[in-house]
């Protein structure tokens, strides 16, 4: 029997997605946007949903992050064992790109659930004999490349990921787009609805649009208009010449530009964002069209500290089929909550000593900043007046920990590594500050669980939802953040954390909003933590109970399930 037919019959909803965090050994994925997908995988896998998930294979990884003596970020090939992890299956497509034929071959991850369910991940993979060499690496180097590797990239995920279910002799009722970079699926969908010219009646269209809008679903993660992929159709047209009908592919996509944004909203009949401001964002960048909002989750079975997981398991046996049992969390008695938090922060301080040499306090207040390194996340608003920081720290003691990736090509936030390296030193007299390298799913799980403040400063309205304060919280760690994504909706001021800046989704700049930061560590917070550290521990229940019940993916799921899928 072929390793996917077990899969074939009770398969009929397809996610694709550029990227996808399956576990920490396979590096297909860069940062938030593979880690919900991976979520959503375990989700799916949970509620037995009648799943199959699409993606690259990515055999050199995102990058590994390389971190001289002077904080410069570089970049090497992050390779890992395809062949322990996955099964190559023995079906192959091809795809006409630039005037060859380009093979491509799916690898099968089967997931596995707690109770048994399995659901396919297929990773597609151009590596082999019978391409060139050129094209054996389109499969290679996730974002990586120049704008024509990336468009061959989309035209692997997008068309030849289609082909490959149809080869595999999938049923595809219903296809979820996560994020823009598989909107090329959509114009096979239209190739496939082509109705033959000889049989077109007068004022017809050439493609069944509505048939193809009607199995699509397209979740957009990305706030702002600069952030959206975008290929000229000059380019287009070279790479897949007379693949689609130009006229009609401007009137979906963009009269100048193939936008993939655009193309994925006109052809999808269920469109959402990931918060309810993100929702509201991208119904102002593009009006005209219904935009929903499912807010992310996380998957909490994946998340929580093995210390919690016990706790929950021994209170609360359903809490991952059922995340909403952990509103119960506020009946924990405070000191069981305060070991397991204890016990997480014990191994942090121990990878932190291990990675960096440096041996922070149990005692001292860790306050994490872990996330991809650019711009609009504002790394350097945590050190914008260092004397400032430096006497707080010296009124209360404080410790940061600090992590993430800039892309090869963002300069911005290579700077940006390089400068939070130089204040470290500067600041070694008045606080221990370490950054640690190469941020994965594993440093991320100790990360979320080990810190005592998570702290979140982007520039408002460009967080579409943001998930690591969520694993945060489903581990009694305490936010601090802009208001932005989707902490509008948990913050509960006092109670499951704390605002940086009143004013919901405002811009506010990075010295008011810093300002505003420094008021609340050296007013509110650390005086809670160090004089009142039974008042810490309620709301660190209170985190989880209001937090992790809601802001999980088994919910966002079911919202999917029944808003999206079953239509």
């Amino acid at each position: 029997m072929s390793p996917i037919e077990p899969f074939q019959a009770r398969t009929n909803i397809a996610y694709f997605t550029m990227e996808i965090a399956i576990r920490p050994e396979i590096h297909s994925y860069s940062g938030g946007l593979g880690i919900l997908a991976g979520d959503t995988a375990r989700s799916g896998a949970d509620l037995e949903l009648r799943m199959v998930f699409v993606s690259l294979l990515s055999r050199a990884g995102y990058f590994r992050q390389v971190i001289d003596e002077r904080g410069w970020q570089t970049e090497a090939p992050d390779w890992w064992e395809v062949e322990r992890w996955c099964t190559p299956l023995h079906a192959m497509v091809a795809v006409e790109i630039d005037g060859k034929a380009v093979w491509i071959r799916p690898w099968l991850y089967r997931h596995v659930a707690p109770h048994g369910h399995e659901i396919p991940i297929l990773l597609l993979d151009t590596d082999v004999e019978q391409n060139d060499a050129e094209s054996r690496t389109l499969t290679h180097y996730l974002y990586g490349g120049d704008e024509t590797y990336r468009l061959k990239q989309e035209i692997v995920l997008g068309i030849g990921g289609m082909r490959v279910l149809h080869a595999l002799g999938f049923d595809i009722r219903t296809y979820h787009l996560n994020e823009g970079h598989a909107a090329l699926l959509t114009v096979e969908l239209l190739n496939r609805s082509k109705v033959q010219p000889e049989d077109l009646a007068p004022g017809e269209e050439l493609y069944d649009i509505p048939e193809v809008r009607s199995q699509c679903v397209f979740t957009t993660h990305t706030p702002v208009e600069a952030g959206h992929d975008r290929f000229s159709y000059e380019l287009f047209d070279r790479l897949l010449p007379g693949f689609v009908d130009l006229a009609t592919l401007k009137r979906l996509a963009g009269a100048e530009e193939l936008n993939m944004t655009r193309l994925a909203l006109n052809l999808s009949d269920y469109v959402n964002g990931v918060a309810r401001r993100h929702a509201e964002t991208t119904a102002l960048m593009f009006p005209g069209y219904r935009i929903h909002a499912v807010t992310n989750g996380v998957h909490l079975g994946t998340w929580a500290h093995p210390g919690f997981t016990q706790l929950y398991d021994a209170n609360f046996p359903q809490w991952q089929h059922e995340p909403e049992a952990l509103i119960h969390a506020l009946q924990l008695p405070d000191d069981q909550i305060w070991d397991c938090h204890c016990a997480a922060k014990a191994e942090l301080l121990q990878l932190v000593q291990s990675a960096t040499g440096t041996a922070l306090s149990p005692d001292v207040l860790v306050l994490g900043f872990a996330r991809r390194m650019t711009g609009y996340k504002r790394p350097l608003m945590l050190f914008e007046q260092l004397d400032r920081l430096s006497a707080i720290a010296a009124k209360y003691p404080l410790q940061l920990v600090i992590a993430g990736k800039a892309h090869p090509r963002d300069t911005e936030g290579k700077e940006a590594i390089r400068r939070l390296h130089e204040l470290a030193r500067t600041l070694a007299g008045n606080l221990r500050c370490v950054y640690l390298p190469n941020y994965d799913m594993q440093l991320a799980a100790r990360l979320v669980a080990g810190a005592d403040l998570w702290v979140n400063t982007p520039l408002p309205p460009m967080e579409a939802s943001g998930t690591s304060g969520m694993k945060a919280a489903l581990n009694g760690v305490l936010n601090l953040s802009v208001l932005d994504g989707w902490w509008i909706e948990a913050c509960v001021e006092g109670v499951t954390g704390w605002s940086i800046g009143a004013d919901p989704g405002s811009a506010i700049d990075e010295k008011a909003a810093a300002a505003h930061l420094y008021d609340k560590l050296e007013h509110t917070i650390l005086p809670l933590f160090y004089d009142n550290n039974a008042a810490w521990r309620i709301m660190m229940k209170q985190s989880i109970a209001n937090i992790a019940s809601f802001f999980n993916t088994h919910r966002m799921m079911r919202r999917y399930a029944t808003e999206a899928y079953l239509r």
